[in-house]
């Protein structure tokens, strides 16, 4: 009789053999926690600080792929929405986790929360999408997805967009920063309508987030195994330890390129988004390659729902309880670029059917974003 609790169908050999990534983010922890003085006292050499920067993202990048990739087993073994909920939920914690370090170890920068988010909202809205259907538009004529799932993730995210990065820019018009009662407002607002959808969305309503059949019933997913279900959980887990360590100290060298050099405010943002989408964009295209759309939709509109329903809140406490400003209003082109792109994304979702124009769209809008970066 075999232990359903034994490590399925790998074997030590294997399991080595396929998680030796682990050991990488552990021992680059290690050697950080040793010899953290050494490594961070001449970041004023360019050599230098390019051999760190790239060595500790590579090491945040890397375990965070490889959360997604035991996310994905998850996914194949409960089904969805429940796998994807696991991995949006994973990111997010590390996009908090990484927003606060670099938040609270750095000078003050009121608006790198707010530019983080916009460029997530960005990446995975424009980039992520675009390419995803860019990519399986390609490869046949047209994707199918559950329309009603699309339109409720957008049903919340236009509304906890317009109130956490359009509304601040009116009301505060002069920069200034919230007043406590609004954020707190905002907190509870953004959190309650979050558990309000996760309750629909792992309970009466699942079907919208599942892919049908065309008998209209879900279709076949790998049979249920307790032991697959417990390894990869552990194996998740353990990844996330490695990360929560090392994305406090990428938060040097990003103070660096901000403090010092005197880089865009916004390219901060924009390397924790990069840090905190490139996993669940591997998976989106992977999933419109194998033709399973509907799992693509999941992950990036859920990805930009969680971003907005939770991290928003969680970088408002953090600012509030470490007396860090925070602004979250967008400005000029910024506030333009957001309003088009959440305008496209419910006209690209709207009819259950995407194409390969509906991606080549959405790119453009994506380089318009990293164009402005540069040329505001």
């Amino acid at each position: 009789m075999t232990n359903s609790l034994a490590v399925p169908s790998f074997g030590i050999a294997r399991l080595l053999r396929e998680e030796w990534f682990l050991g990488i983010g552990l021992v680059t922890s290690a050697i950080i926690l040793l010899f953290e003085d050494a490594l961070f006292d001449h970041l004023t050499n360019p050599a230098w600080f390019a051999v760190i920067f790239l060595w500790i993202f590579a090491a945040v990048l890397g375990s965070a792929l490889s959360v997604v990739r035991h996310a994905d087993h998850l996914a194949e073994q409960l089904g969805e929405p429940y796998g994807t909920l696991i991995l949006t939920l994973a990111i997010t914690s590390i996009e908090v986790m990484a927003i606060s370090a670099v938040m609270i170890h750095g000078a003050n920068n009121p608006t790198l929360a707010r530019d983080t988010l916009f460029a997530v909202v960005m990446i995975i809205l424009n980039g992520m999408v675009g390419l995803s259907l860019l990519v399986g538009g390609w490869r046949r004529p047209e994707q199918q997805h559950n329309m009603q799932g699309a339109n409720a993730y957008l049903g919340l995210i236009v509304p906890l967009a317009a109130l956490s990065l359009i509304l601040p820019s009116f009301i505060h018009a002069d920069g200034s920063q919230a007043s406590t009662p609004r954020q707190m407002i905002l907190v509870v607002i953004s959190v309650g309508l979050y558990s309000i959808f996760l309750m629909l969305q792992a309970g009466r309503h699942h079907r919208y987030f599942s892919e049908e059949g065309e008998a209209g019933q879900p279709k076949h997913r790998a049979p249920l195994r307790k032991g697959a279900i417990l390894l990869h959980a552990l194996l998740l887990f353990a990844y996330m330890v490695p990360v929560v360590f090392l994305v406090e100290q990428l938060a040097r060298p990003i103070d660096y390129i901000i403090e010092t050099v005197h880089a865009p405010a916004a390219i901060g943002g924009i390397i924790m988004a990069v840090l905190v989408a490139t996993p669940e964009a591997l998976s989106a295209v992977r999933a419109s390659i194998a033709n399973n759309l509907q799992r693509s939709v999941n992950i990036f509109l859920g990805s930009v729902l969680s971003t907005i329903g939770l991290t928003v809140p969680a970088m408002l406490l953090v600012a509030h309880i470490s007396s860090h400003p925070i602004r979250l209003g967008l400005e000029g082109t910024d506030l333009v670029m957001l309003t088009l792109t959440l305008a496209v994304n419910m006209i690209t979702f709207a009819s259950g059917r995407t194409h390969m124009m509906q991606g080549a769209v959405h790119l453009v809008l994506f380089l318009a974003y990293v164009l402005l970066i540069f040329q505001p």
